[in-house]
């Protein structure tokens, strides 16, 4: 058997209709894992499972609201009495505000705030209610998606990248405090990837910008952080928590200098 296989667990992904979520789900499918999609009962939820089920992936849909805290509870929860244990959890909700996370000046504060409580929220409540099961049943792998805007600062998106900087230590904390339980938590940190969301609030000419900045030279697919995902869910990390793996494509490795070098010019 693969060091990647998840046959007889069972994971939970959140917010996984479509991109990361979506492509995260479908790799813990393919690996053996029955993977419930969390999300809105929307047209894009029915066409993930059907997507899903056309390539008879073993899935299973759970109605989610990320903005309604007591949702967390009820999957976790609804999950467990269905299938009597949840191996793998995948925190992949994440939340800005492109119209008004700016900086610390021109920036919105009450959208700053609502950015940290809804994104911190989401990691925060997700752990605490399925880590006790976890630690029943003999441990556990969760994986929460951060960004390399957690890492990297940036000259806006205050809010978000804060968010995201906070993941990422509370994904190190809950690592350090639960470990000796057998519960493991990661995370992965996205740099630009082609998701519809990106698509729709970065213009080319500022994806153009960045991606001089990146040294793979394109932009990440959803399947690229799909196979970090992949890693951490499995036994194939089994000696690895509170580990965070950059999905970036080398973005913020050079020095400065090198988004104006004759090669990233073309």
């Amino acid at each position: 058997m693969s060091a990647f296989s998840n046959e007889g667990k069972v994971a939970l992904v959140t917010a996984a209709t479509m991109g990361i979520g979506l492509a995260s789900a479908k790799a813990l499918a393919k690996s053996g894992a029955l993977t419930y999609i969390a999300g809105l009962k929307d047209q894009a939820a029915d066409d993930a499972i059907k997507e899903c089920e056309a390539q008879k992936l073993p899935v299973k849909f759970i109605e989610y609201n990320a903005f309604d805290y007591s949702s967390y509870e009820k999957i976790v929860n609804t999950i467990i009495a269905a299938e009597k244990h949840l191996d793998i959890v995948v925190n992949n909700f994440g939340m800005g505000n492109p119209k008004k996370d700016f900086d610390l000046l021109k920036g919105d504060p009450q959208a700053f705030f609502d950015i940290l409580h809804v994104n911190i929220a989401s990691v925060y409540l997700s752990c605490r209610y399925a880590i006790p099961h976890m630690i029943e049943q003999g441990g556990g792998s969760i994986v929460n998606i951060a960004s390399i805007g957690g890492i990297q600062p940036d000259i806006s998106r205050l809010g978000y990248t804060t968010a995201k900087a906070a993941i990422i230590y509370m994904t190190k904390e809950i690592a350090i405090q639960y470990a000796d339980k057998g519960v493991r938590v990661n995370a992965v940190a996205p740099g630009m990837i082609g998701t519809n969301a990106v698509k729709a609030h970065m213009s080319p000419d500022f994806q153009k910008a960045f991606l001089r900045h990146v040294p793979l030279g394109r932009m990440g697919e959803p399947e690229d952080i799909a196979n970090a995902v992949l890693f951490y869910a499995s036994d194939a990390s089994a000696y690895i928590t509170g580990s965070i793996q950059e999905v970036a494509g080398g973005y913020g490795i050079p020095a400065p200098e090198y988004a104006d070098s004759a090669k990233t010019k073309g």
